[in-house]
């Protein structure tokens, strides 16, 4: 089987009975913010050619980093099969039927799926609000000698089932960020640094738990991080390791892979992987010291990238112009119907939130459910968002603002209190079928059944099961820390934390966890 690195997150996976190509991204994403590090608008013709008359196409979830819509209109066939995950709703086939594609092969969470003989596959889902209302997705592909798990940046909560079709071979996985937080917050400084330190940790900690648990014979660090060659988000790219920024690159993870006793595989775009069951080869489209100069002279390397694609990015910020409206009469129409759809939703937020876009102030009143002119009223959290970006995403009546909007990180956020994950779900569920499953799981969150699985016993501790905040198997992520202040349980799989003598969350409000000393 050979794996052949595309970029971010994109694979090529060819063996003898077919070929799969995995998340292709190449047109840069969530408004021109996200562009592919290392870049891949240089593949061989030879490769781009493979992929484009694969044998079958996977998208794991709906993200423009993985679903590159130009992209897929115009270099796939219409008739190419699609594998679809075992998503709750049809979202993901409506929105590539409407590109065209007709081809779709249903699978079903979990289960092993014959393609053709010699050619195994199991897609995994994930569908908690927090990975996206149309959901995540991992996949694991065999050949009947090899396998492959491409975790990409999809966060399993059920690692038992990822490895229960046998021992893997080549693992990709995703270690950097791939969020806004805590950049765009209104910090200083010295708290920032802080804040991003942790972040870092989480996610190594989070990737390590996972290779840990599947123990592959190689690991291939993907899905990120991307670069930022916008002058106004250059401030994102990590060259020295000092920024205030969460996208640490391969190198740092490498380390961490070398550390922990794994062998890591270092792929660029282009990057060939055969492997076989006695041996790996890694063949990349350029000499090793080519590859090497990529990272040890990063800020050469970006700018020269970032000079390449100034033409294609200053059209595209042109193009951020669209004729003004009724915005505040716009968003009223459609969000209060949804406000009115989510009760628990909304109490569960509680508060007031603050859109401020250019010289227009938009207040969403979540305990009433109203959209409405602020005038004065007290709030709790507060974003600061481009005009021209507000009124391009309305127009679209995107129903993913965290896709089409927050990811960018091209705004400005405050929060009187803790992070508030309801509030970041109503911005993910921006249509009736969406705002449906939020509100339904935050019922489910909040006013949970009273069966319960098991405790399990960490430490000098008895505990639940599951983690309040995403339902992580505390077995798995649960760890016991020990701090000045006493002991803390660390979900490893988020980085939340949780006073062990009490169980009250330390990293949000409203998250309790069962605990109790043995």
């Amino acid at each position: 089987m050979r794996a052949t690195s595309i970029g971010h997150a994109g694979i090529l996976i060819e063996t003898e009975a077919g070929s799969i190509v995995c998340d292709p991204w190449f047109v840069p994403a969530f408004f021109g913010s996200w562009f592919v590090f290392p870049r891949n608008d240089r593949l061989s013709d030879d490769l781009r050619e493979r992929i484009e008359n694969a044998d079958y196409l996977y998208i794991t979830h709906l993200h423009a980093d993985h679903h590159d819509e130009p992209f897929l209109r115009e270099h796939f066939r219409r008739d190419i099969p699609i594998l679809l995950p075992g998503y709750p709703t049809r979202e993901q086939q409506r929105t590539l039927a409407k590109l065209g594609f007709t081809n779709f092969i249903r699978t079903e969470d979990k289960v092993e799926m014959e393609l053709a003989p010699g050619l195994t596959i199991a897609i995994h889902t994930e569908v908690s609000i927090t990975d996206g209302p149309g959901g995540d997705s991992a996949m694991v592909v065999s050949d009947g000698e090899t396998r492959i798990v491409n975790q990409n940046d999809c966060r399993t909560t059920d690692l038992a089932a990822l490895g229960a079709h046998g021992p893997v071979d080549l693992h990709w996985i995703q270690y950097s960020g791939a969020i806004w937080y805590p950049m765009v917050y209104e910090y200083p400084d010295d708290m920032m640094r802080t804040l991003v330190d942790n972040k870092v940790e989480s996610q190594f900690t989070r990737a390590m738990r996972y290779v840990d648990t599947l123990n592959p014979r190689y690991v291939v660090p993907s899905a990120g991080p991307p670069a930022f060659l916008d002058d106004d988000l250059w401030h994102l790219n990590v060259i020295n390791g000092d920024e205030l920024s969460i996208f640490p690159d391969q190198r740092s993870f490498m380390k961490r892979l070398a550390d922990g006793g794994h062998h890591g595989i270092l792929a660029i775009p282009g990057t060939e992987i055969e492997i076989t069951p006695d041996d790996v080869t890694v063949t990349h489209p350029m000499p090793d010291d080519d590859v090497e100069r990529i990272f040890s002279e990063k800020e050469q390397y970006l700018r020269q990238y970032q000079a390449d694609w100034k033409p294609w990015l200053d059209d595209l910020k042109a193009s951020w112009n669209p004729p003004s409206t009724d915005l505040i009469a716009t968003l009223k129409a459609w969000w209060e119907p949804l406000l009115r759809m989510a009760p628990t939703l909304r109490g569960a937020v509680g508060a007031n939130c603050l859109i401020r876009t250019g010289d227009l102030e938009i207040l969403i009143d979540f305990p009433n459910g109203e959209v409405r002119p602020f005038d004065g009223e007290e709030y709790e959290f507060r974003f600061t968002i481009p005009r021209a970006l507000v009124e391009t995403v309305a127009a679209q009546k995107a129903v993913d603002w965290s896709n089409s909007l927050l990811l960018s990180a091209r705004f400005s956020a405050w929060r009187a209190g803790d992070f508030n994950e309801y509030l970041y779900n109503f911005f993910k569920s921006l249509s009736v079928e969406r705002m449906r499953r939020t509100e339904a799981e935050a019922i489910r969150k909040l006013n949970p059944p009273t069966e319960t699985e098991p405790e399990i016993e960490l430490g000098d501790y008895v505990v639940q099961r599951r983690c309040p905040h995403r339902n992580a198997d505390l077995a798995v992520f649960g760890e016991i820390e020990s701090t000045d202040d006493g002991d803390v349980l660390v979900c490893t799989l988020h980085g939340w934390k949780f006073d062990c003598d009490t169980g009250r969350c330390l990293t949000s409000t409203d998250h309790p966890l069962r605990i109790r000393r043995r």
